[in-house]
């Protein structure tokens, strides 16, 4: 039976008396003189160790009703240390799939439901050798790469042969179908239409060999349901948001010092976030314990309170290096299987956050987590953090990258938003823009640096202006169609401004640094040909 089932069902449940029992069995197991020279106490001793694992989880599960990121923290813990055991494994994940269903985090409870086909898989692959079925968790990591966590390659991993293993409803081909069908229709509601098509991709050839064309018809129209949904949909979809959630201070017992990446959903602003978790802490240490750490500086353990709680949220951005961006290039694929996110620090060499433009540096933090999002809870533990940071003139050329490629994402959309077109050019061409474009140029293009080794920024700058113009020049005259008959006075406005930014930027755009393009010498053609020629002849004369 469970020990988690036992220990949540039962009313009369006496926590003490099953350690001492958990105990007792420890000490015969090490006194028995026949089994020393065996693996049986090192066995027992593990098996105890997750038993007490699984029981300190299971009592926390009453504390932390209230505390859902806690709360599936803790079943996951449980359903862990049920790795050994398939069938307990499947029910806790069945178990946090109901979890996540009943607060709407549907990807996450499909996620869930993921995990459970892929051990179904796992052993029905040892069962059974079927070529239309899965081999094992493998087959599912176009879905996610976590599912390899189900792999059953593990020595002490249990065989399906034994009796009473591998032996509920959902370990058969119908079994696996199910959760498969159940997790399609979560993504479906999670809006990840992508992954309903990687999820029918298993079952179809399962229908196909037992000739089911009438469930075969069904999943045909359900795909391209899924299908017409990306289509229509496209952009629009909102996929979740992040932050990274920082805990400081005794009082949070086994969180203390850790970091995590959270997943929101939808559009969730980092004070929805902030007031939430606020709450619930304050209710458990007082109103006078929680401290909110409102920046994103690193925190320095000296300077807190030992007898206080620390809480800081920082919004995050998912990260890819360049070579990823190839490979991602929809919208579903920018915020599926995430593993790194950033956050950006502005600080100044005198100590204050923000400073002029030649003085504003900017530190860049990237986070690694444990497993990918989406994954089976929403909130990971971050297992490594890189830092670097870049130069007043390096945040320029960061922030007009950016500024272009809203531009050209705005200007060349099928179906144009007339109003964030009109948003991004007046923050780009608009006469009074504060630290705008022009200002940055004149900050850093008016005059050639002195520092060679500023050469190349200053020539990269000087070329995303340029893009950056040609850019503003293609919105301008996108804008013209967009506009009502009301708005042509705007459109001459914004014209005039746009002529008047290009001829300002125009010498500073045309001044190029000499030692960037100083002629590259090659050697003379005739001089090559007169070696040969001398080359022959010598050859000639050696040969007579």
């Amino acid at each position: 039976m469970s020990l988690a089932s036992l220990v949540g069902k039962s009313s009369d449940f006496q926590e003490e008396y099953l350690r001492r029992s958990l105990r007792t069995i420890l000490a015969y197991a090490e006194e028995d003189a026949e089994m020393q020279n065996t693996l049986l106490p090192s066995q027992v001793d593990e098996l105890l160790r997750n038993l007490n694992s699984i029981l300190s989880d299971t009592v926390k599960m009453r504390e932390f009703q209230e505390d859902p990121e806690m709360l599936m923290d803790l079943m996951y813990r449980i359903a862990k240390g049920y790795q050994t055991s398939p069938d307990l494994r499947l029910t806790w994940l069945q178990n946090m799939a109901e979890k996540h269903n009943n607060r709407k985090c549907y990807t996450e409870s499909a996620m869930c439901l993921i995990h459970a086909a892929a051990l179904v898989a796992e052993y029905l692959s040892m069962l059974e050798d079927h070529k239309y079925l899965p081999v094992g968790s493998v087959t599912f990591q176009n879905i996610s790469p976590n599912v390899l966590e189900e792999s059953a390659v593990s020595d002490d991993i249990l065989s399906p042969d034994e009796d009473g293993v591998c032996s509920g409803r959902y370990f058969t081909e119908s079994g696996l179908v199910g959760l498969l069908e159940q997790a399609a229709e979560l993504f479906s509601n999670g809006g990840l239409y992508e992954a309903v098509n990687e999820v029918y991709k298993i079952i179809i050839p399962i229908l196909e060999a037992r000739r089911d064309f009438r469930k075969l018809a069904s999943t045909h129209e359900k795909l391209q349901r899924a299908f017409d949904n990306i289509i229509q949909k496209g952009h629009k979809r909102m996929f979740g948001t992040y932050f990274r959630v920082g805990f400081y201070g005794a009082k949070f017992g086994d969180l203390d010092e850790r970091e995590f990446i959270y997943k929101e959903p939808g559009i969730t602003h980092l004070p929805e976030i902030s007031h939430r978790l606020e709450n619930f802490y304050s209710q458990c240490f007082g109103d006078e314990t929680l401290v909110m750490i409102k920046d994103s500086t690193p925190v320095d353990r000296k300077q807190l309170n030992p007898s206080k709680a620390y809480i800081q949220i920082t919004y995050v951005e998912p990260y890819f290096d360049d070579y990823e961006m190839k490979d991602r290039l929809t919208n579903f694929e920018k915020n599926f299987n995430l593993r790194r996110f950033m956050y950006t620090t502005p600080f100044t060499k005198s100590g204050r956050p923000r400073g002029e433009l030649n003085e504003q540096y900017k530190r860049k933090t990237i986070l690694t987590t444990m497993h990918s999002f989406p994954y089976i809870k929403t909130r990971i533990n971050v297992i490594q953090k890189e830092e670097f940071d870049l130069t007043p003139i390096e945040v320029a050329i960061e922030d007009m990258q950016k500024k272009t490629r809203e531009l050209a994402v705005a200007t060349h959309r099928e179906q144009p938003d007339a109003k964030m077109l009109q948003m991004l050019l007046q923050g780009s061409v608009g006469a009074t823009v504060n630290q705008g474009p022009l200002e940055v140029a004149q900050v850093f293009l008016n005059e050639i640096p002195a520092d060679p080794k500023l050469f190349r920024h200053h020539n990269k700058l000087r070329l995303c202006f340029k893009e950056f113009i040609m850019r503003c020049g293609e919105a301008v005259e996108k804008n013209k169609h967009l506009i009502t008959s009301d708005q042509k006075e705007y459109q001459q406005e914004l014209k005039k401004n746009y002529n008047r930014l290009r001829e300002n930027l125009r010498p500073m755009l045309e001044r190029k640094i000499p030692e960037l393009y100083k002629p590259i010498i090659r050697p003379r053609l005739e001089n090559r040909d007169s070696f040969k020629r001398l080359s022959f002849r010598r050859a000639a004369e050696e040969n007579s």
